[in-house]
């Protein structure tokens, strides 16, 4: 599948800079879906539904036209016990997410989709991610930076968030918002990027 081209359906520049960093070729096509969750749905399951429904709505209005389109969709919550944490909707739930996950350890879920005709795939990562304890004072100067405002749990591990981590276990790409071992796998099957699939048939 030489002619494979790849549209992601996401506006995150952090999922934008992770893709460059694995040499996968994109176009942005941003889709607009309900991200609402389902009563007692479990995270895990919630983000890779997601996902499968932002791959969807993206393919749907694509045409052939004789190539092939992968459609790449992911979707991230930061899980601490029973609350599932998306993007803050203003500065005040930013603020009550960093209070809620300081000095303790969360759960990061990311869902990934791909799909390319009628084929579809997806892969989830969970990691675990532990808050030092931080002061009134840090989160206000956190949230000062506007950073928190458009990141899942209201942090970001790649900004000035980083100074809050105490421990990662699992994958720093997933906590970002694109796990980039799972994407590598489930994007390879279509020969993207071209260089992972050259090098898997060795000499």
């Amino acid at each position: 599948m030489n002619g494979v081209f790849v549209y992601l359906a996401s506006a995150s520049p952090r999922r934008r800079e992770l893709l460059e960093q694995i040499g996968v070729a994109y176009e942005l096509r941003p889709v607009e879906i309900d991200e609402g969750r389902l009563p007692k749905e479990p995270a895990t399951d919630y983000v890779q539904r997601v996902a499968v429904a932002k791959a969807r709505e993206c393919s749907s209005g694509l045409g052939r036209g004789g190539v092939e389109h992968a459609v790449l969709a992911a979707d991230t919550a930061v899980v601490l016990g029973d609350e599932v944490f998306g993007k803050p909707g203003d500065r005040s739930q930013a603020l009550a997410m960093l209070e809620a996950l300081s000095g303790r350890r969360h759960t990061v879920a990311t869902g990934v989709a791909v799909r390319c005709g009628e084929e579809l795939k997806t892969a989830l990562s969970v990691s675990e991610v532990t808050f030092r304890t931080t002061t009134a004072q840090e989160r206000d100067a956190y949230l000062a930076t506007d950073e928190p405002l458009d990141k899942a749990g209201g942090y970001a591990i790649q900004g000035f968030g980083a100074v809050f981590i105490e421990d990662l276990r699992g994958s720093y790409s997933a906590v970002m918002g694109l796990p980039l071992y799972e994407t590598a796998m489930l994007l390879r099957r279509f020969g993207i990027p071209r260089w992972l699939k050259a090098a898997s048939r060795g000499p």
